[in-house]
């Protein structure tokens, strides 16, 4: 596998916590999902999310976005506490947004207004709105289809048009649930390139990316975590997770290499 990532971000003179989870804990009927869960996102780096089926990562990131509330614990973005803030106001005063797992964009709208859609929700100057749209038309190599319906796009030409719907409002704050699923060799190698171009872009903005596609995820990560068992059970590099006893034993196995 080629390598994506040129650099990965591993020290911070001054580190900063784009956002922090304390003590996260979350049951559903009287299962626990997550148990006390304590992790920092910082300003500027790509994380991964890796785990088993059903762990949680999906039901974290909701968490995060305010659509779910957890039973116990702490959400902060910005070290202000959005625990009680709901998803509308973390969205817009926090800067986040979601590219979700499925869905995400008005199947029966063209490509072109599906990104005219979000901007009139999340963009307050009209001029602005159409220079951000053929911006991101460009930016994501979008022209050849803008016209088309989003049910007729392609899985990697929907992930990226997801990808752009996200950025229109400018978030400092990115979730990807499952980008790489789906997708075929190509597809998934031209997402990677898309996605590692956004941390040069912008080198603050905070993406935090989960998925089951584990060589695809470490290729464009500075920072991974495993969750397991309710628990974190492994955090670091993608070489520091290679050699963590945790990592091989419950998730990776023996077998599994980097490239």
């Amino acid at each position: 596998m080629a390598i994506i990532k040129k650099f990965r971000i591993t020290t911070f003179k001054k580190e900063t916590n784009k956002i922090s989870l304390k003590n996260i804990s979350l049951s559903y009927n009287k299962r626990q999902i997550l148990d006390d869960i304590s992790l920092n996102f910082r300003e500027g780096e790509i994380c991964g999310l890796l785990g088993p089926n059903g762990v949680g990562k999906s039901t974290l990131f909701n968490i995060i976005i305010g659509l779910i509330k957890p039973n116990y614990g702490t959400v902060l973005i910005n070290k202000t506490n959005v625990t009680n803030i709901p998803i509308y106001e973390r969205a817009l005063n926090f800067k986040l947004s979601i590219v979700p797992q499925s869905g995400g964009v008005f199947s029966e709208l063209s490509c072109l207004n599906n990104l005219i859609a979000v901007g009139q929700v999340t963009i307050k100057e009209k001029d602005l709105i159409n220079f951000k749209v053929e911006n991101m038309i460009s930016k994501f190599s979008l022209d050849a289809v803008k016209d088309l319906k989003a049910k007729h796009l392609s899985g990697g030409q929907r992930k990226k048009l997801c990808i752009a719907m996200a950025l229109m409002s400018d978030p400092k704050i990115i979730l990807m649930d499952e980008p790489f699923q789906g997708l075929d060799i190509m597809s998934t190698k031209d997402l990677q390139e898309t996605i590692a171009n956004l941390q040069t872009e912008d080198g603050t903005r905070c993406c935090i990316i989960s998925d089951h596609a584990a060589r695809d995820l470490l290729a464009i990560c500075d920072k991974a975590i495993i969750l397991a068992n309710k628990k974190i059970i492994a955090e670091g590099s993608p070489n520091d997770l290679m050699n963590n006893q945790n990592a091989k034993r419950i998730y990776f196995g023996d077998a599994f290499k980097l490239s």
